[in-house]
């Protein structure tokens, strides 16, 4: 797995257009890697360049970058998945 220079690990556009990304954080557990879904509904929108990073709407924490991925991915390639996530925080 190819890590970005912003961390991302994976992503992929939903059929409606927003992108779900696969993105490493830093971890409060030392020696633990941390993952998180986030989904950027402005991608390829004039409103992208403005920059920032969407909220996480799922986090994974373990001991190698392959393992939070395998955890997330199923998520990530799901755009029901995605759906419920959102909706469970209550992003639109």
């Amino acid at each position: 797995m190819t890590e970005t220079a912003n961390g991302v690990l994976f992503e992929r556009t939903t059929t409606l257009g927003p992108v779900v990304r696969i993105r490493r954080v830093e971890s409060a557990t030392p020696g633990m890697i941390c993952a998180v879904i986030e989904v950027d509904r402005r991608a390829g929108t004039p409103r992208a360049a403005e920059g920032g990073m969407p909220p996480a709407i799922m986090a994974v924490e373990g001991e190698t970058e392959a393992a939070v991925v395998a955890s997330l991915l199923p998520f990530a390639e799901d755009d029901s998945a995605i759906a419920r996530l959102l909706a469970a925080r209550g992003i639109r």
